[in-house]
């Protein structure tokens, strides 16, 4: 027994104390991965290269090696905070250094609409274009959009609805039709479409029974009739022929094209002209049963303001504004490793590549080998805290151990000096 191994093993233990007491240290650190002390033992190399009942001469560290196995998902209040549930690692920049990786998912918006983690750097993803259809290419920062969204004039309107075959045949008196007079129709029903600038119109549909298996449909926009003749009085905008048994209008057998002209709103503004609507009355039915309305769409909307965003289990920033409407602001790409182990801890909760990790393949979440995205949710660390305790109790152990053979080999020295 010599000094040497005594010394050696209390520094290894020394080392393995450290190791788990930064492991107890970040046991709240969300996104932090756990490591292990690795030992190999040593021997003195012999003249000849070979020997029998070689003795070793103590322990040397051989590696911290970081274990990166899934943290438990905890959910947040927050939706900037994100969880990765599976591979991979979140892309950061300062701008000046290579790329970092991350895995702690708490981030947050700067003053200038960057996505940012607590440290400032600056998350990376896809672009999005004006029309939110997303740019892959090289990651960049991502900046989130501030500007609201411009309108859209409607160019389809789509009606689902069931119209009563027991009603009868409506000929009003002076002919026509009276929209003042229900008795001049048989139902009604209404829809707001939007001009170029995002002005509203009402348009109201009626439908007159004119005969069997037959209904024509007048349209009005804020109260004015969209088609009239010469004498100003409205004419039907299309006529809806069914079958005998009521399934599907045998005519028009698509879209009618019809146009609104300019009117006067409630407000007492003047809307636009909106022309080459497409009114789809095609999925209308003629049964037995009361008439309703089943679905009803258009395309248009109003302008509307960011009133806030959201992230889809694909990295999909989705922003979402004021009118109803939203659409993408950017995605985020993953990056995922081939060894992760071989990463170089940097701090702040960030990695680095080195030649060992090999080099990073990038992606969206949920392609391939990557995890998703959970937002709302952060990733905690994957420390088992009562297991670091107990590796703490032996390697206290193991620390007193080396420690006692150090003062046995003291106690052996001194019988030596001692001899007379």
């Amino acid at each position: 027994m010599s000094f040497q191994q005594g010394l050696s093993g209390l520094n290894a233990a020394s080392k393995n104390l450290e190791i788990i007491g930064n492991n107890v240290a970040n046991a709240s650190t969300f996104g932090a991965k756990s490591s292990r002390a690795e030992f190999g033992d040593v021997y003195a190399n012999a003249l000849n290269g070979s020997g029998t009942n070689m003795v070793g001469i103590g322990v040397n560290l051989a590696t911290v090696a970081q274990q990166f196995t899934q943290g438990n998902i905890t959910t947040t209040d927050n939706p900037m905070d994100l969880a990765i549930n599976g591979s991979g690692f979140f892309q950061v920049s300062d701008g000046k250094n290579p790329t970092m990786y991350a895995r702690n998912g708490q981030f947050k918006i700067d003053r200038e609409g960057f996505i940012v983690n607590n440290s400032g750097y600056k998350l990376l993803g896809y672009p999005a274009d004006g029309q939110g259809v997303i740019v892959p290419g090289q990651a960049q920062a991502i900046q989130l959009p501030t500007a609201g969204i411009a309108p859209r004039a409607t160019d389809r309107i789509a009606i689902e609805m069931n119209l009563d075959a027991r009603q009868a045949v409506t000929t009003p008196a002076t002919g026509g039709i009276d929209f003042d007079d229900p008795a001049t129709y048989n139902n009604a029903t209404s829809v707001t479409v939007y001009d170029a600038k995002g002005q509203d119109v009402a348009l109201t549909y009626y439908f007159q029974k004119s005969g069997a298996d037959q209904w024509d449909v007048y349209v009005t926009a804020n109260g004015t009739p969209i088609s009239v003749d010469g004498t100003g009085a409205a004419l039907p905008s299309t006529t809806m022929t069914f079958p005998a048994n009521g399934s599907a209008p045998t005519a028009p057998v698509g879209a009618v094209p019809i146009n609104i002209p300019a009117t006067t709103n409630a407000a007492g503004g003047t809307t636009l002209p909106i022309t080459g609507i497409e009114l789809d009355v095609t999925s209308a039915t003629q049964y037995g049963s009361g008439f309703g309305v089943t679905d009803m769409s258009q395309t248009g909307y109003a302008p509307g303001q960011l009133s806030g965003i959201s992230i889809e289990a694909n990295g999909v920033i989705m922003a979402r504004y004021s009118n109803g409407q939203s659409k993408p602001g950017g995605q985020l790409e993953l990056a995922n490793f081939r060894n992760p182990q071989g990463l170089q801890p940097l701090g702040n909760n960030v990695w680095a590549t080195t030649f060992t990790s090999g080099d990073p393949v990038v992606g969206a979440a949920g392609d391939g080998n990557f995890g998703v995205l959970q937002s709302g949710a952060l990733e905690e660390s994957n420390i088992d805290l009562t297991g670091e305790l107990v590796n703490m109790i032996t390697a206290q152990r193991v620390y007193q151990a080396n420690a006692q053979t150090v003062k046995t080999q003291d106690s052996m020295m001194q019988t030596l000096v001692n001899l007379r």
